[in-house]
């Protein structure tokens, strides 16, 4: 069940994370895969459950209230998105630093921050793709463990091009999806 949710939360923001509350509760879901990795010892079914949907809830909730600080909630979205991404990218291809990898994330969460800062709409746009592709290669690679390395990256970049895409308006005469 869970390489599911995990597949279906990647596909809705691939189609519209740009939605701040949809990409808080991706960030949050994708934050939560991120930190079970980093827990001593097998986590257990409903512990694996529980920490990706709380965050997911959690964020999506924050988001959506704060709309009125977006531009903040923005920034933290990519540091935090940067982060996760930054650890996701390192889980994918099974390397671990030890405690560099915190130090690799907070590489990444600055690049977030630094994005969003710059290209505040395309930033959301394409931390959702990226976002949406980690969540929805996830769930593909529990259900399928053997689907790792070259093969896996070139399906998450492929799913990353395809979600910042449609919500860019690049397919078609669509405007991009904001807010």
């Amino acid at each position: 069940m869970f390489p599911f949710l995990l597949i279906a939360l990647g596909l809705v923001v691939l189609a519209f994370g740009s939605r701040l509350a949809i990409l808080g509760a991706a960030v949050g879901a994708i934050l939560g895969v991120a930190l079970l990795r980093l827990l001593p010892g097998d986590q257990g079914f409903w512990l694996t459950l529980l920490i990706p949907i709380g965050l997911a809830v959690l964020f999506f909730f924050g988001a959506g209230l704060a709309k009125g600080a977006v531009s903040l909630i923005t920034l933290v979205l990519g540091v935090v998105a940067g982060a996760a991404i930054t650890l996701n990218v390192l889980d994918l291809f099974h390397i671990s630093f030890g405690l560099i990898d915190w130090a690799l994330a907070v590489v990444g969460g600055c690049v977030g921050a630094v994005l969003v800062n710059r290209f505040k709409d395309w930033a959301v746009i394409i931390l959702a793709g990226l976002v949406g592709a980690m969540l929805t290669m996830r769930g593909i690679s529990i259900l399928l463990p053997g689907l790792d390395g070259l093969l896996a990256t070139s399906l998450a970049l492929l799913l990353a091009a395809a979600g910042i895409g449609y919500q860019g308006g690049l397919f078609g005469k669509l405007k991009p999806q904001t807010q």
